[in-house]
């Protein structure tokens, strides 16, 4: 027997022992949650799981304290759940999002009030049609208008983008996160084709201003540099942007702004796909006030305040890895006002369908402050 095959045979005797004693501690803890609710005790006992960890830190010596302490600590926090849910009865969002699921249509609607950021030709506008077959738009100005149509009735539904695979997150749009409720129904990531649009007639040589968005221009950051004899201008659309030069007549002024608005306003497109990346794609969610969670729903989204501490988002992190979900999207935001304190914004995986999933949602409502559930929904 060579010696890897000796270790091997070490480490594989280790795990059985390893998990022998995992089960004995977990049935251990089960009879400490029965205690606990027969005594009316809390879940976690800080001071004891402070005194385990520097006894084990302790006794491992320093060269492993700090590995010995994040062992420890996940032990603590599969412990913790599994005490709570011997603890609790169902949490009141586990109910809702059951009645969302059973009051749900089995498809979604194809006609519906929608509110879009901007103007014909827009990004939003052109989501829009692509998950609703007969929408009925109404156009505002800025990103809060949309969602403040939806949280006042004006609309059903609003069209958002939320990210972008080459410029990062649209910051202003999770901002608004934090001051809205609404929930997330759908999301639809489009193909983003930037073109340099201008009246007929207008020569590239001959422009000196350029109207655009500024997620758009960070997205054509190489053109933008290339030409630094040109001023750039934003406004609050790229399709706005492609409306005001062909409303100007200007032979000097042009427009980055998509395909579909050349042909809207009567401009030429004196250079196609100017982005940076030709894989430049831009995520759309689409909202609701009400909570809709339609079949096939594959996609969870969850917004939450995590303690200032440290270690607070790894073991945040380790319940979801705990339960083997893939988080797929952390985005943090300061909250104004606050030391140093995020919202944190996570895209799950997952099916809320699924038992453990959903008991854990109701878990984490339980723990952190605030907690929105954002929504269950599939991604097109």
């Amino acid at each position: 027997m060579s010696n890897m095959e000796k270790y091997r045979e070490q480490i594989d005797r280790i795990d059985d022992e390893l998990a022998d004693l995992f089960k004995q501690r977990m049935d251990v803890v089960a009879d400490v949650a029965r205690h606990k609710k027969e005594h009316g005790l809390p879940v976690q006992v800080r001071d004891r799981e402070r005194e385990i960890i520097e006894r084990m830190t302790e006794r491992n010596g320093d060269s492993l304290a700090i590995s010995t302490k994040v062992f420890f600590n996940t032990l603590f926090d599969l412990s913790r759940s599994s005490q709570a849910k011997l603890l609790s009865e169902e949490a009141p969002l586990e109910q809702k999002i059951r009645d969302a699921i059973e009051q749900t249509p089995d498809l979604f609607p194809q006609k519906a009030v929608v509110a879009c950021q901007g103007v014909e030709g827009s990004y939003s506008q052109q989501v829009c049609d692509k998950m609703f077959a007969l929408p009925s738009i109404m156009y505002f100005r800025n990103f809060e208008s949309v969602f403040n149509a939806v949280d006042k009735g004006l609309c059903k539904y609003g069209i958002l983008p939320i990210e972008n695979s080459s410029y990062g997150s649209v910051n202003e749009v999770y901002d608004l996160m934090k001051k809205y409720r609404f929930h997330i129904v759908r999301s639809s990531k489009l193909k983003i084709n930037h073109s340099l649009l201008a009246n007929t007639g207008t020569k590239l040589e001959d422009i000196r201003e350029i109207y655009t968005h500024d997620q758009a221009l960070g997205q054509c950051s190489a053109f933008v540099n290339a030409h630094e004899n040109i001023r750039f201008t934003t406004c609050e659309n790229t399709a706005a942007a492609a409306k005001l030069v062909a409303e100007s007549g200007r032979k000097d002024a042009a427009a980055i702004s998509s395909g579909v608005c050349a042909s809207l306003y009567g401009l030429t497109a004196l250079e196609h796909d100017i982005q940076d990346s030709d894989d430049n794609h831009t995520r759309f969610i689409c909202i609701s006030k009400g909570l809709e969670i339609y079949p096939g729903s594959h996609k969870i989204s969850l917004m939450m305040a995590i303690s200032h501490t440290p270690g607070s988002l790894y073991q945040t992190v380790a319940k979801f890895a705990s339960l083997g979900l893939n988080l797929c999207k952390i985005e943090s935001r300061p909250i104004v006002g606050t030391d140093f304190a995020f919202m944190f914004y996570f895209d799950i995986d997952a099916s809320i369908n699924a038992p453990e999933v959903l008991t854990f949602i109701g878990e984490l409502q339980g723990s952190c402050d605030p907690f929105v559930f954002l929504g269950a929904y599939s991604e097109y």
